[in-house]
């Protein structure tokens, strides 16, 4: 099955320091879903107001789902805006993504 993409933009709604408390074990959780080859891509925002998340997955209950396991949600200091794209044009080493628009 083609992997659709998806980007995971996090919005901090706690301030920093709380962030700060939960964010070795949002690392560890972002490490995990690397290794799955789930995540692509990750990163804080500038200014530092949240994060976002290039993914990859089977749909887009699979991504919400996923995100909801997030130690950061589970904390209460951030909430997910989940994008699905068709990503048409990429670099070589994302052709295993490269989607083709519907006819």
């Amino acid at each position: 099955m083609l992997a659709i993409m998806f980007v995971l933009e996090l919005t901090y709604t706690a301030p920093t320091d709380r962030v700060d408390a939960v964010l070795a074990d949002h690392v560890a959780w972002l490490d995990e879903h690397y290794t799955s080859g789930t995540f692509l891509a990750s990163g804080r925002k500038v200014p530092r107001d949240g994060g976002v998340i290039l993914a990859a997955g089977t749909d887009r209950a699979q991504i919400e789902a996923l995100a909801a396991t997030d130690p950061f949600v589970a904390a209460g200091v951030c909430e997910y805006r989940i994008t699905e794209f068709l990503a048409t044009k990429t670099a070589p080493s994302l052709d295993p993504y490269r989607q083709q628009l519907p006819g």
